[in-house]
């Protein structure tokens, strides 16, 4: 008796969507964002420069992460949202940071003080940090205001490192 064989069927695995359901693209875009912000709190010079660097380099990154671990080469639009991912990721980080940050210096009185001592005087900026520092609703303002200019270049720059790495990795 001989047994007829059955054909195996094929599957092709299509590209996974970049998007926060994709395992992958979460974990190298949670990677990414913490290079970044581990690369921002290094205290080397030219702060206004390192900031920007840091963060489109991170997206660039969480791009070739992903190609190198996939094979897949992405698009320009998902370039775009896996520096989307990155960039979500870096405000998280940095928000929880800013965060016990401030908790450090409302639960420390001396620590006030001291912050207070170290701004230069007669300096418009140092009046008002230190006005903030003593008024709590106008802290809670100007932390407000911060936190939205902070999310927007956080995600920015990572998505326009992000759209650059693919544009780059899909010319190789």
């Amino acid at each position: 008796m001989e047994v007829a064989s059955i054909p195996q069927a094929s599957y092709v695995q299509l590209p996974a969507e970049i998007s926060f359901h994709n395992w992958l693209a979460v974990r190298i875009g949670f990677i990414a964002a913490a290079c970044a912000v581990i690369v921002c709190m290094i205290p080397i010079p030219l702060v206004w420069l390192r900031l920007p660097i840091a963060f489109v380099a991170a997206g660039f990154l969480a791009v070739y992460l992903y190609n190198r671990r996939t094979g897949q080469v992405l698009s320009l639009r998902s370039g775009a949202r896996m520096g989307w991912i990155t960039g979500v990721f870096s405000f998280a980080i940095v928000g929880i940071l800013v965060a016990l940050m401030i908790l450090a210096i409302l639960n420390e009185p001396q620590l006030v003080k001291q912050i207070q001592s170290q701004l230069p005087p007669n300096d418009a900026n140092s009046e008002s940090i230190a006005q903030a520092l003593n008024d709590p609703a106008k802290l809670s303002a100007e932390l407000s205001q911060s936190l939205v200019l902070l999310f927007v270049l956080l995600t920015a720059l990572p998505i326009i490192g992000g759209a650059l790495g693919a544009k780059v990795l899909e010319k190789e």
